[in-house]
């Protein structure tokens, strides 16, 4: 399979390390090709990964990745052209929240929108899946706790997409729990929050979520 990673910080090179480890062509995109931190990746990465433009990453990938700051989600959409993405599946890994020195992380969107909504009209074609959002970059790949797996929640228009979306979280160690359509990427983003909360609590970043079944 081939990948296209949008955006060069932490969670792309994460999950794009993951794809390469597990046979994955990876091409990750950036406003530059000569981008430094998606140069140094593929140095580090191996002859799976290639670094170019979001344009081309768009082009190059069967799946991509959006991993960007969400600040600069819309701009890395419109440069990887809504026309080339088509109806590929897109992974949408953003989180809508402002984070500032003296406040708890607040949504950008307010409550009556969602990160996962605003990609999906920004890519009306393509088969959005919200994921990996609910989980910091240290676990993401094969995640190991003491209580075994956490779960993955993913959300989406889309059965087939969110097939692929599921396989690929297989693939990396995470049982998935699909809840429902697009509407409730409200939800997932909500959870980060939530995660975001219990790490500045805490002072650590090693938890996840996992549902509970009897």
């Amino acid at each position: 399979m081939k990948i296209g990673v949008l955006g060069t910080g932490a969670v792309g090179r994460t999950l794009g390390t993951g794809f390469a480890d597990a046979g994955d062509d990876v091409m990750m995109g950036a406003r530059d090709a000569a981008n430094a931190k998606a140069r140094a990746w593929v140095a580090a990465t191996g002859r799976r990964a290639s670094a170019g433009t979001f344009v081309q990453a768009a082009e190059f990938g069967d799946v991509i990745v959006l991993a960007t700051l969400w600040s600069g989600t819309e701009n890395a959409i419109k440069l990887a052209r809504p026309a080339v993405i088509g109806e590929k599946v897109v992974m949408d890994v953003t989180n809508p929240l402002v984070f500032t020195a003296k406040a708890p992380p607040a949504f950008a969107l307010g409550h009556r929108d969602s990160g996962g909504q605003r990609v999906q009209r920004l890519l009306p074609k393509a088969r959005v899946v919200k994921v990996f959002n609910t989980v910091g970059t240290a676990h993401m790949v094969n995640p190991e706790f003491p209580g075994g797996p956490p779960d993955m929640f993913i959300c989406g228009n889309d059965d087939d997409a969110k097939r692929t979306v599921t396989a690929i979280c297989q693939r990396f160690g995470w049982p998935t729990i699909d809840i429902g359509g697009m509407e409730d990427a409200q939800l997932l983003e909500a959870m980060y929050r939530v995660w975001v909360l219990c790490g500045l609590r805490s002072g650590g970043w090693n938890h996840a979520f996992k549902l509970l079944r009897r």
